[in-house]
């Protein structure tokens, strides 16, 4: 009886655990469509609900067991990196009515999916997605190739109701991001080498002025640094769990 209470012991052990490494950090931000809960899975990998309605931003199935949350009625993958781009999770997440949208470099793995490049404006599953650029000007794989090239992948700007949602991608400051317009919230990405530091993503954020600042994908970077730089800025920084 003992070894069989002490099994019974373990196999709740292991459930509790499993069950909290799936207690993700939310927020909800009103909309003119609903409340818009936004799930903070970590590192690049978004989840966002509204209306009934989920879609999945660059699942990756080492951050979460994607067999025990919602099924995607739209997949955004920004660019082809494995941190991104995860096959597994894309199936795992995929039902037969689900649209997938992905960045042309994306197109060979994924050729079923719907390919956006920067500057493609669309209607998928009743919303307004804009693909925009997300690439490096300064930090370089070696001299000339920068990690992520111009025009290879895509960050993503989703129009909830009254609310215009960016998501950025791997991206550092660039031109472009000036005439993104009417940004209510965004996501930057901030480590190093690959995308930003605090001061480069605080720069980014002035430049077009969201009402909220998410700081994402950002890996041991000190995110106290980018609240300090924004304090007076009038831009809400709010710090989640996204390593």
């Amino acid at each position: 009886m003992k070894k069989v209470c002490w099994g019974i012991g373990i196999i709740a052990l292991v459930i509790a655990v499993a069950a909290a490494a799936q207690e993700f950090e939310r927020d909800t931000i009103g909309t003119s469509a609903g409340n818009l809960e936004i799930t903070f899975i970590g590192h690049g990998t978004l989840m966002f609900s509204i209306d009934g309605k989920v879609i999945h931003v660059d699942p990756v199935s080492n951050l979460a067991d994607y067999t025990r949350l919602p099924k995607a009625d739209l997949i955004l993958v920004t660019h082809e990196h494995g941190d991104h781009l995860d096959l597994r999770a894309l199936e795992l997440v995929r039902i037969d009515k689900t649209f997938m949208v992905i960045s042309k470099s994306c197109a060979d793995r994924v050729p079923d999916g719907i390919v956006m490049n920067n500057g493609d404006t669309k209607i998928i599953g009743g919303w307004k997605i804009e693909a925009v650029p997300a690439y490096n000007i300064v930090h370089m794989r070696r001299e000339g190739v920068p990690f992520h090239p111009k025009g290879v992948g895509n960050g993503y700007v989703i129009t909830f109701g009254n609310k215009r949602v960016y998501v950025a991608g791997d991206t550092e400051k660039i031109p472009e991001m000036k005439k993104l317009a009417a940004i209510d919230i965004a996501f930057l990405p901030m480590n190093l080498p690959y995308t930003m530091t605090p001061e480069m993503a605080a720069d980014a954020a002035k430049s077009f002025n969201p009402a909220l600042l998410y700081p994402y994908h950002f890996g041991e970077t000190d995110t106290s640094r980018i609240v300090d730089l924004l304090k007076d800025s009038g831009i809400e920084v709010r710090i989640r769990n996204m390593k």
